[in-house]
C-alpha cells in the first residue's frame, strides 16, 4: 500500500461487485455511496489472492481516480453475497453449520472447472482422489470461477457420490487459517 500512501489519492470504500469476468480480466464494483462504476482489474484481485469474485459480493477496496475513471487499486476484504434462501446441499444437510466450520481447510489444486457446466474437480495435495466442486459452493464461497492449476483451500466432506467441497477459499486465506 506504500505507493497509495505516497500519492494520497487512494481512499477506502465499501461496494458490491456488479460483475466480474475472469476471462476478460476485469469487472466493476458499485460503491455503497453511489457514483460511477469502479473498475476492478484481475491483477488487483490477484494481489488479494483470488482469481475471481462472485457477482454481488461485498468488497472493501481502496480506489483512485485515474484518467480512465475510478479504479480499485487494492482489495482489503471480500464477503460472499448473501444467500437468497439457498437450500443446503443435500449431502451436508444433516451436518450442523458449526461442525462444518470446524472442518480444516485442506490445500488443493484445481484440476479443471467448467463454469458453463456448473462444476469441476480439484485434488487435495498428497491425495489422488478427485474432489467435486459445485458452482453453488463456489458462489457461496464468494468466488465466480476457478482456473486449472489454481491453488485453493477446500473444506471437504464425504458425500453420497464421493468427496465434495463445501467451501472454497483463496490460497492466501487457507494459509492464514492454518498458521
Amino acid at each position: 500500500m506504500s505507493n497509495n500512501e505516497e500519492t494520497g489519492k487512494a481512499r477506502l470504500l465499501l461496494g458490491r461487485v456488479k460483475w466480474f469476468d475472469p476471462g476478460k480480466g476485469f469487472g466493476f464494483v458499485i460503491a455503497e455511496e453511489g457514483g460511477p462504476d469502479i473498475l476492478l482489474h484481475a491483477n488487483v484481485l490477484r494481489n488479494f489472492g483470488q482469481s475471481s469474485v462472485a457477482d454481488g459480493a461485498e468488497v472493501e477496496i481502496y480506489v483512485q481516480e485515474t484518467a480512465r475513471g475510478m479504479q480499485a487499486v487494492e482489495v482489503v476484504h471480500i464477503r460472499p453475497p448473501e444467500e437468497e434462501a439457498a437450500l443446503p446441499l443435500e449431502d451436508v444437510a444433516s451436518i450442523s453449520p458449526e461442525d462444518l466450520a470446524k472442518l480444516p481447510l485442506e490445500p488443493a489444486r484445481v484440476k479443471w472447472f467448467d463454469k458453463g457446466k456448473g462444476f469441476g474437480f480439484a485434488n487435495v495435495f498428497g491425495r489422488a482422489e478427485d474432489i467435486f466442486v459445485h458452482i453453488e459452493v463456489l458462489r457461496r464461497s464468494g468466488l465466480a470461477d476457478l482456473q486449472p492449476g489454481e491453488a485453493v483451500g477446500l473444506r471437504v466432506v464425504d458425500g453420497r457420490r464421493g468427496r465434495m467441497a463445501i467451501e472454497v477459499a483463496a490460497w492466501e486465506r487457507a494459509i492464514r487459517e492454518t498458521e
